[in-house]
């Protein structure tokens, strides 16, 4: 390793090509700042971290560092209500409306909360919604309550970019009493000590990388082009580069807010790997696990332009996007900065990875693809 690339960390000689992977990524592809972290049979096996926050390189990316993980946290907003689905406070197979009256308008009425968590509800534009509300909980839900479908609920499917989060969360607000962001910090933060929030505090704001912009980017350039869906979907959001904004730490936003590292996320998804328990912490029944893990749709998205296997909130392997190991039934989430996640309950393994320089392409990138085929094995995309 060059002399000016700091790795640290433990990794267990079984999985030494992740850290042979994890230093390529610095050597050979450009990576600023990243952490992975790979738990096998709910132990931590892997966790490695390196490199520097700013692109100076000047100041070094810790233990305790901190990312925007992008929608990685729509996994982790899927997890809290299958956890009320699970206690039943909310029903699987009831329409949202029971729960959020106000949204049965404009032909909502039949959406099905498994609608909202499979990503085939429509409802993926919020057109009323003023510019700049994605920091404005109230007036993002009104908007969402008079948005009509575009398309039938649950007769087709499409990455629901901005509108999950918001979805999932007035659910969890309306059945609660909490926002999402208190619901994860007070019943999975807490339970299962993992340095992951939706909405920061001052002393966790002070640990967070900037997320460098990155223009290979795929994401960000189709929802720039204002003729694609996705554009449409980012319409109500803030103009310019805002991944390094206040209210995108401060303010909850569950879509694609969430901040936290490698080592926190893998031990959720170790959690989800073994069926809903870990340490002897269980926060789902292993019966939730296996209906969260199911396979809904497997089409190319109208949103992101590539192909999607889409669950119940969370995505499934995909090798040429998102490589996740050599089992299919494996199922996790990507975010557009590059972080990445997945557990394969099979083996009883779960793996995640973030960066603070964003990925290149629409899919999961190389940097995050090269780790994630040397954590899990199975077949490398064509492109890598």
């Amino acid at each position: 390793m060059s002399d000016q690339i700091r790795i640290e960390g433990t990794c267990n000689p079984d999985f030494a090509a992740v850290r042979r992977a994890f230093e390529d990524n610095f050597e050979h592809r450009g990576e600023i700042g990243s952490s992975v972290c790979v738990y096998k049979d709910g132990e931590k096996v892997v966790d490695l971290w390196g490199g520097y926050v700013d692109r100076q390189k000047q100041l070094p990316w810790d233990k305790d560092t901190i990312v925007i993980m992008n929608s990685v946290s729509k996994s982790m907003s899927a997890l809290c209500v299958h956890m009320l689905i699970d206690r039943g406070v909310i029903g699987f197979d009831e329409p949202v409306a029971n729960y959020w009256p106000e949204f049965a308008q404009a032909g909502k009425e039949a959406v099905l909360v498994r609608h909202v968590l499979s990503h085939t509800d429509g409802v993926i534009f919020s057109d009323a919604a003023p510019a700049g509300s994605w920091f404005d909980w109230n007036a993002h839900v009104k908007a969402l309550e008079v948005q009509e479908p575009a398309w039938q609920p649950g007769t087709g499917g499409a990455y629901n970019s901005v509108n999950i989060g918001f979805l999932l969360g007035e659910l969890v607000r309306r059945t609660t009493g909490k926002s999402i962001g208190k619901f994860w910090r007070e019943e999975v933060t807490r339970p299962l000590g993992v340095d992951y929030q939706i909405g920061l505090q001052p002393d966790e704001k002070a640990r967070v990388s900037d997320m460098h912009e990155n223009p290979k980017n795929g994401f960000f350039q189709i929802a720039g082009d204002p003729t694609t869906p996705l554009s449409r979907a980012f319409r109500s959001g803030p103009k310019g580069y805002f991944q390094n904004i206040r209210e995108l730490r401060e303010i909850e936003m569950p879509s694609f807010g969430g901040h936290g590292n490698a080592r926190a996320i893998a031990r959720v998804y170790a959690m989800l790997a073994g069926d809903g328990e870990i340490d002897g912490v269980r926060l789902l029944s292993a019966e939730a696990v296996e209906r969260a893990s199911q396979l809904v749709w497997d089409n190319d998205c109208i949103m992101t332009r590539r192909r999607l296997r889409m669950g119940y909130g969370f995505m499934h392997n995909e090798p040429e996007t998102a490589p996740m190991g050599s089992n299919p039934k494996a199922f996790g989430h990507t975010g557009t900065g590059g972080a990445f996640a997945w557990c394969d309950r099979d083996r009883n393994m779960s793996f995640a990875y973030c960066t603070n320089l964003q990925r290149e392409g629409p899919g999961i990138g190389p940097r995050g693809a090269s780790v994630s085929v040397a954590a899990g094995g199975g077949p490398a995309p064509s492109w890598l």
